[in-house]
């Protein structure tokens, strides 16, 4: 689960919720997942070779709220590691700004040209809600607005089926993962969603600035142990024939990853 991909001047006020990544930092985790055999992919495609039985060497990359920094930043870097992701947008703040958020700087949003720049590079498009609002506190109406409409605007924008929903701030009860599951999407990632765990409320890991190697093998090791097993199967809904091609090695790098910061820092799992 990765959000922004920029600069960080200073932590604490540019970053308050520790959602940033610098370039340099996601490009060394890149080059982490491929020297280990490993793909980054968007949701659909993991969950479709998880239902055909298979997609044991992918790992679901996604991108919350739609920062335009991810086709400045992001972009450049997982094509060069020919990994794709799913980008969870916000069709209601298009080209706008993260008001939601009270304590951080204004970060700007991709806008429609954004949106289809990353659809053309083989990025999966995805439901954040309208406005980033946290369904679990939503009225009916809201709700429906939330799943319902922007899902539509997004099929509208980009011309194809928009298969994934994105829980903001990572919050779903059994209410908000129905109307997500009769809004027609196909599957819904959270963060820690407990014993909701399943196809409609997929865990997650955070995934930042402090994530060196030594903290990417720790997070991957203790996270079979840390989330509920989906009772519903991760891919149900998918087809087997819809397996996903493996794509080929990364791309050489100039800059190797010939250091990395051992000590330890919170291990933050939510916003």
């Amino acid at each position: 689960m990765y959000h922004s991909v920029g600069a960080r001047a200073d932590a604490r006020e540019d970053d308050p919720y520790d959602i940033t990544v610098t370039p340099r930092r996601l490009e060394r985790q890149l080059r982490w997942l491929r020297a280990r055999g490993l793909l980054g992919v968007g949701m659909a495609q993991l969950l479709r070779a998880r239902a055909a039985g298979g997609g044991t060497h992918l790992v679901g990359l996604t991108f919350d709220d739609g920062y335009a920094d991810f086709t400045e930043e992001a972009l450049p870097l997982l094509r060069r590691y020919d990994c794709t992701a799913t980008v969870f947008a916000l069709p209601g703040r298009l080209g706008g700004s993260n008001a939601w958020d009270p304590r951080g700087p204004r970060r700007p949003l991709l806008d429609e040209d954004g949106i289809r720049r990353a659809l053309t590079w083989g990025m999966e498009i995805g439901s954040h809600g309208l406005l980033h609002t946290d369904l679990t506190t939503a009225d009916d109406a809201t709700l429906r607005r939330e799943t319902t409409e922007s899902r539509a605007l997004l099929r509208a924008l980009t011309g194809r089926e928009v298969a994934g929903f994105c829980y903001p701030y990572g919050t779903v009860d059994q209410r908000a993962a129905d109307a997500v599951r009769a809004a027609g999407y196909r599957y819904a990632c959270a963060i820690d969603p407990g014993p909701l765990t399943g196809r409609y409320a997929l865990p997650r890991v955070h995934i930042g600035e402090r994530d060196t190697s030594v903290r990417l093998h720790l997070k991957r090791a203790l996270h079979r142990w840390r989330r509920r097993p989906p009772g519903d199967g991760p891919g149900a809904g998918f087809l087997p024939e819809d397996r996903p091609p493996v794509l080929g090695p990364p791309r050489p790098s100039r800059d190797e990853n010939t250091s990395a910061e051992t000590r330890p820092g919170p291990d933050a799992e939510a916003r």
